[in-house]
């Protein structure tokens, strides 16, 4: 992990809100970590194609999350991927 890490910036999924605002994050090679606190039942988008929505959580502030939407070939890979999964 510290091979991978080198040179990297973590920032805590409760933090990301406040670092957008204040940092130019495009210019910083950073990381982030969370957990799948809430999976939505795959939906259909307007154009027929399926998608699902995760909520992250860093378990550090249970009210601050993350949704992430999977759509493609990483909803078709992940879409069965367990809540509690990080």
């Amino acid at each position: 992990m510290d091979r991978k890490m080198a040179n990297r910036k973590l920032i805590r999924l409760s933090q990301l809100k406040n670092k957008l605002a204040t940092e130019n994050l495009e210019e910083i090679d950073w990381v982030t970590f969370g957990v799948i606190v809430k999976k939505v039942t795959p939906q259909s988008a307007n154009n027929g194609r399926t998608f699902s929505i995760w909520r992250l959580n860093d378990l550090r502030d249970l009210n601050e999350c993350v949704s992430l939407f999977l759509f493609g070939e990483v909803h078709k890979e992940h879409w069965k991927t367990e809540q509690g999964t990080v």
